[in-house]
């Protein structure tokens, strides 16, 4: 992590290699959690992970929500991508993505949410370095945080090793820790309680959507689980300790290097 004045973001530069290595953000804390290995890889360009389809029908449904020159740029720039050869139409997830886009933009309390500054760039010290977010919403005016977020079915249970039992999408991605990470980014800057929201809506046909709010307990507890973590990440970061392997990753997987046989009870063990 450079010692110097750090990058100042813009739209062109945010995912930069310099932007990345200048500031920590969610989706970086995150992959250091899943493997610091591949991370640190990935920051210094010695690995890269392929783009999936989930990822690019993702940014396909949020630009919708951004402006319409920029969903129109997007298809410009993936059209290959979305639409099917011979121009037979979009690809089967770009067709349910606009049925969600829809279901959104029909509902007035989703509407409410996704009202105010598109892509808001913010930027705070906090837990010991430097963090930078893209806010899908930034309303100053109502004092809300609004963030977009797609999902298989909103009751769809997942095991956290983390929370130790069974939790919804919202905790098993760490949208909780992404939302109180924004809300504490802002209130670096502006004065009030702001207050974030994520509108959801799921790849059912026809989609199911929902706007959930936060307690500030919950958001307590994932500023908690920073200060305990952000310490090991930050020297890892910065060379002064050894990445860890994770050992399941793609990354682990594609340079591990065997040196001695296990035995078959081994095959088991997590």
């Amino acid at each position: 992590m450079t010692k110097n004045k750090p990058l100042k973001l813009t739209k062109e530069n945010y995912y930069s290699q310099a932007a990345n290595l200048d500031y920590m953000s969610v989706s970086q804390f995150k992959s250091f959690m899943d493997c610091e290995a591949r991370t640190m890889a990935e920051l210094h360009k010695e690995w890269s992970r392929n783009e999936s389809t989930a990822l690019l029908v993702g940014s396909y449904t949020h630009t919708a929500f951004e402006s319409e020159q920029a969903f129109n740029d997007f298809i410009s720039e993936n059209e290959k991508k979305i639409y099917k050869a011979r121009g037979t139409g979009k690809r089967a997830e770009f067709e349910q993505a606009d049925l969600m886009i829809e279901t959104i933009k029909k509902d007035p309390l989703s509407m409410i949410v996704m009202d105010g500054e598109k892509e808001a760039i913010v930027t705070a010290n906090l837990f010991g370095t430097t963090w930078k977010a893209k806010l899908d919403v930034l309303n100053h005016d109502k004092k809300r945080i609004g963030d977009l977020k797609t999902t298989q079915e909103l009751q769809k249970r997942f095991w956290s090793v983390k929370y130790n039992g069974w939790v919804s999408f919202i905790q098993a991605y760490d949208y909780v820790l992404q939302m109180a990470v924004y809300k504490a980014i802002v209130e670096c800057h502006f004065e009030g309680d702001y207050k974030p929201y994520i509108v959801a809506v799921t790849k059912q046909n026809p989609p199911d959507k929902a706007v959930i709010q936060f307690h500030q307990n919950w958001l307590d507890s994932e500023y908690s689980f920073l200060e305990e973590k952000m310490p090991r990440v930050i020297a890892v970061k910065n060379k002064e300790l050894d990445a860890m392997r994770c050992e399941e990753c793609e990354y682990c997987r594609a340079t591990k290097q065997l040196k001695d046989a296990i035995n078959l009870e081994d095959l088991l063990k997590k």
